[in-house]
C-alpha cells in the first residue's frame, strides 16, 4: 500500500520539477552510472559489522529511493517473506519506481513524504539504508532521530554519501567550465542540503550520535564509474547545478556552453566510453536501545 504526506519546503519543490523530470527521463543512464553503488549498498546490507546477515523476512526502509532501482535489488534480496518501503519527496520518481516495481514483479510500497518529517510507524524497520538520499534534509539531526524512531533496537543503519567536491572532481566540471558563461550559475554552499552536504566525516558522525545511533563506522569508498560517450552531453546538460539553469538560456549561450563544457571533460574520455573515479563515504551503525 502507498501513502501519500505533503510537504512544501525548497528541496520537495526542486525534486517535484524540472530536475525530477531529468532523472526519470534519463533513470536508465543514471541507474547505469551508480551501478557500482547499488551493488555496493546491497552488499553491505546483506551483513553488519558482526556478520549478522540481514537476510530473507527483513523490513527495510530505503530514505530518498528515488526512481527505486537500488529499492528493488534490495527487495529482491528479502525475498517473499520480507517488505521495502521506499520513501522520498519526489512524486515523478516515485511514480517512476512503481511502475518499475510492476514490470519486474518486485514487491515494495513506497510513501510519498519527507522523511525528516513523517510520521512512521515506530520500531517497525530492522535495517534503514540509502542510496546519495541523506544530504538534503534541512535538519539532519531531527531527520535521523524520526528514522531512529521508525527502527527496531539495534536496527542497522547503511547508507553511501559523496565525499567532498575536491575528491571528485568529475561532478563539478560541467559548473566550473559554464561559470564564466552563465553568471548566474547557482553556487554550491557546503553548509546547505545538497550533493556535497555529508563530505566532513565527522559532522556526519557528530549528527547520527545525536540523533540516536550507535556503533558508528564510515569508511571511504571510491569507485569507478562510467558512461557511454554518446551521453555525456545528455548527461552534464540535465544534471547538477548547470542542468537547473541551461534550459533557460538562448540558444547561441546555451550551444557555446555546451561546447565549452563538453572539452572540459576530455579528460574522462576514454574512446567511446567516460570513466571517472566517485568518492564517497560508506556508513554503517545501529539503532541504539537506550
Amino acid at each position: 500500500m502507498d501513502a501519500t504526506h505533503r510537504t512544501d519546503d525548497e528541496q520537495a519543490a526542486r525534486w517535484n520539477g524540472p530536475a525530477a523530470s531529468a532523472w526519470v527521463e534519463a533513470q536508465a543512464l543514471v541507474n547505469g552510472v551508480l551501478k557500482p553503488f547499488e551493488d555496493l549498498l546491497v552488499e553491505a546490507m546483506s551483513a553488519d559489522q558482526e556478520g549478522h546477515v540481514l537476510g530473507e523476512g527483513g523490513r527495510v526502509l530505503d530514505v530518498g529511493c528515488g526512481t527505486g532501482s537500488t529499492t528493488l535489488a534490495v527487495a529482491r534480496r528479502l525475498g517473499a517473506a520480507g517488505h521495502i518501503v521506499g520513501v522520498d519527496v519526489s512524486e515523478p520518481m516515485l511514480a517512476a519506481a512503481r511502475a518499475l516495481a510492476e514490470q519486474t514483479d518486485t514487491s515494495a510500497s513506497f510513501i510519498h513524504a519527507d522523511a525528516q518529517e513523517y510520521a512512521f510507524e515506530p520500531a517497525t524497520y530492522d535495517a534503514v539504508m540509502s542510496r546519495f538520499g541523506v544530504m538534503f534534509f534541512k535538519d539532519s539531526v531531527r531527520a535521523f532521530a524520526n528514522l531512529r524512531r521508525a527502527a527496531k533496537d539495534g536496527a542497522a543503519l547503511r547508507f553511501i554519501a559523496w565525499r567532498g567536491p575536491a575528491e571528485n572532481p568529475f561532478m563539478t566540471t560541467a559548473e566550473r567550465a559554464a561559470a564564466p558563461l552563465l553568471p548566474n550559475l547557482p553556487a554550491r554552499r557546503p553548509d546547505e542540503p545538497g550533493q556535497f552536504a555529508f563530505a566532513d566525516a565527522d559532522r556526519v558522525r557528530r549528527i547520527l550520535a545525536e540523533a540516536g545511533w550507535t556503533g558508528i563506522d564510515i569508511q571511504p569508498k571510491d569507485v569507478t564509474c562510467t558512461l557511454p560517450e554518446s551521453e555525456l552531453i545528455r548527461y552534464f546538460s540535465r544534471f547538477g547545478p548547470l542542468g537547473l539553469i541551461l534550459g533557460e538560456a538562448d540558444e547561441q549561450t546555451r550551444a557555446r556552453v555546451v561546447e565549452t563544457v563538453r572539452a572540459a571533460f576530455d579528460p574522462f574520455v576514454h574512446g567511446t566510453e567516460v570513466r571517472f573515479t566517485a568518492a564517497s563515504w560508506l556508513v554503517g551503525a545501529r539503532a541504539s536501545s537506550e
